[in-house]
């Protein structure tokens, strides 16, 4: 297959792309940064120039490049929505003109917006805007919509729009609770979070790469959650760290009683391919709890 990955030295496209080329495939990697990798080009998505970079006929354009983090996005929205939501148009466009077979684009579970504790998430709710309090969230609703017109006027053949989970694993920068729970297990003798009831369907890179490798070559347009199989709690992190670690630190909650739930359940991704995660959450923490301790 010809790949194409926008945002190829992020940190999934950093997984990403060396399994897409082991398994055969012939990957451009895309990004505004210098690449990595042998096949890795500089562009700017907002350009149309972006064209000459996309081989005719690509099987799968796989859409990673964003501004991701909220604080980024919150400090300059203008910078935001130009990327998130002008970038994809362009993509989209030039997608169009060299004959792209499939687009698979990286959203988020924070596109389900404000949610209650016992609510569960599928792909079938009718997101709300109203219920959005993120500008990055805000973006990625507005990606998936200009994804899936471009199916459904025919611009694009197909179209997977991939609704991830938060992911982890070992990397020295922008954590999820995970890592910054790990590594605090290991370097601090207190820690503090706000409420140990707290939990997400937290998710390993390597589980969302090949989540994303199980998409490719979908027909038609679809909305699938990529997440992990079960509700993670920040006090069941802290205590596997622990255990794993043989370190005993004293946890206080700033919070008790004010835990906050999203459960965007993976039920329909694990019928519809033939995908399910892999990584255990206590796997993933002895990976930490070893990246930490080598990279100390």
């Amino acid at each position: 297959m010809k790949i194409v990955v926008t945002g190829a030295e992020s940190f999934v496209g950093r997984y990403l792309i060396p399994l897409c080329i082991e398994q055969g495939h012939h990957v451009v990697g895309l990004d505004a940064v210098p690449p990595s990798f042998a096949g890795g080009l500089v562009c700017d998505i907002t350009s149309s120039d972006v064209a000459d970079l996309i081989p005719d006929g690509t099987d799968v354009l796989v859409h990673l490049a964003a501004i991701s983090r909220d604080p980024d996005c919150r400090a300059n929205p203008k910078l935001a929505w130009d990327v998130n939501v002008g970038g994809t148009v362009n993509l989209i466009a030039q997608a169009k003109s060299r004959n792209v077979k499939q687009v698979v684009f990286a959203s988020s579970e924070w596109v389900y917006g404000d949610v209650k504790n016992d609510a569960v998430q599928t792909e079938e709710a009718t997101l709300d805007i109203a219920r959005i309090r993120s500008e990055y969230a805000a973006t990625k609703m507005a990606g998936e919509a200009v994804v899936r017109l471009a199916v459904e006027s025919g611009d694009l053949p197909s179209a997977s729009i991939l609704r991830f989970g938060i992911i982890y694993a070992a990397r020295r920068e922008n954590w999820s609770a995970v890592e910054a729970l790990v590594n605090n297990v290991l370097k601090k003798d207190v820690i503090t979070v706000g409420c140990l009831g707290t939990a997400r369907r937290f998710i390993h890179v390597a589980d969302i790469v090949n989540g994303i490798m199980a998409s490719f070559g979908r027909p038609g347009f679809e909305v699938l959650n990529l997440s992990g199989d079960h509700l993670v709690t920040l006090e069941e992190i802290i205590e596997t760290a622990k255990r794993v670690s043989g370190r005993s630190p004293k946890v206080e909650e700033s919070q008790p009683g004010q835990a906050s739930v999203r459960n965007p359940v993976n039920d329909k991704i694990k019928s519809t391919l033939d995908w399910e995660p892999s990584v255990p959450i206590e796997a993933g923490i002895r990976g930490l709890v070893e990246y930490f301790k080598t990279d100390a």
